[in-house]
């Protein structure tokens, strides 16, 4: 008989959480052969343990797992990832804003033989705001770094073991996960579903760490921002050479005198600010290199209930 890990990464979800529980219980929980949902606390701030535990009470196929801080939604999708006991894993936000019962559906194409079953959403229910920024991100993925990004994106996937087996080896932070199960290149299929505006709680996917999510997609999976700067050099030493072949030929047919101060503390200005954008980038890089190089887990298991001993990272 299969088994199927529901993986939830839990992040000041203390409100939603007995809604989620109850609203798989009543859809998809009866419906499933065998199965155990791995909640995962990212260093969670309110009562979200707490909760996490009477649902362990009510129900002995919930398993915990607390981090030691907040290490981001990646490591905690990859912690829960590499506890859970399935033959095939399934991941899904706490926030309420995804219907249970694609998991039915992603399980069912699982069983049909497709290692890698995305659950992209065909329409948001939120702000426009919100969604244009969203596609943006999708379709800057979708040119420069992985071309198979479903349009509307994804945030809920099931992965097979052998899929997952992968991702543990990969080890990598600072990256995405997401992208992470693309370039593994299983066979995939895609389940579409409608996403919902969020009712209860506030998210806490900030800003900055919306940034960082586009800063890692880029640089850990395409060597766009290499070649850009590349050809922004290019460019900038063409019309440079151009701009002085101008100015020599206006002297020497014309007699113009060469003056304009202003112009050049405007080229200087331009290149310095073309220069400081390509070490920020480039220290982008040898950042990562620096992390990657340390060896740190990406995560730390401070505690895992339904087993006896406390461990960390392999």
């Amino acid at each position: 008989m299969s088994k199927i890990s529901i993986v939830i990464p839990v992040y000041y979800n203390a409100d939603t959480l007995e809604l989620l529980y109850e609203d798989m219980k009543e859809k998809i929980l009866g419906k499933l052969e065998n199965y155990e949902i791995v909640f995962v606390d990212d260093g969670s701030g309110d009562d979200s343990w707490k909760v996490m535990n009477h649902l362990r009470e009510r129900d002995p196929h919930v398993r915990l797992l607390k981090l030691s801080r907040n290490f981001g939604e990646h490591a905690a999708l990859l912690a829960g990832l590499s506890v859970c006991t399935g033959d095939c894993a399934v991941t899904k936000q706490a926030d309420l804003q995804e219907d249970s019962c694609i998991i039915l559906e992603m399980y069912e194409s699982w069983k049909r033989g497709n290692k890698v079953v995305l659950a992209v959403r065909k329409e948001r229910k939120e702000n426009a705001v919100k969604v244009f920024f969203a596609n943006m991100y999708y379709a800057l993925i979708r040119r420069i770094v992985n071309k198979n990004m479903p349009v509307g994106g994804c945030d809920c996937y099931l992965v097979d073991r052998k899929v997952i087996e992968v991702l543990e080896r990969l080890d990598e932070k600072n990256s995405s996960l997401t992208l992470q199960v693309l370039w593994a290149g299983f066979r995939t299929d895609m389940i579409y579903f409608v996403r919902q505006d969020r009712e209860i709680g506030k998210s806490r996917w900030t800003l900055s760490k919306k940034v960082k999510l586009v800063m890692d997609s880029v640089m850990s999976f395409s060597y766009f921002p290499l070649r850009f700067m590349s050809g922004l050099g290019i460019v900038f030493n063409i019309m440079a050479v151009i701009l002085l072949l101008m100015v020599l030929i206006e002297k020497f047919t014309k007699g113009t005198p060469i003056v304009g101060w202003a112009s050049l503390m405007c080229v200087i200005l331009c290149a310095s600010g073309i220069i400081m954008l390509m070490l920020g980038i480039l220290g982008e890089y040898i950042w990562r290199t620096l992390d990657a190089a340390r060896t740190r887990p990406p995560y730390i298991i401070d505690e895992l209930l339904d087993e006896k001993e406390q461990y960390d990272r392999k």
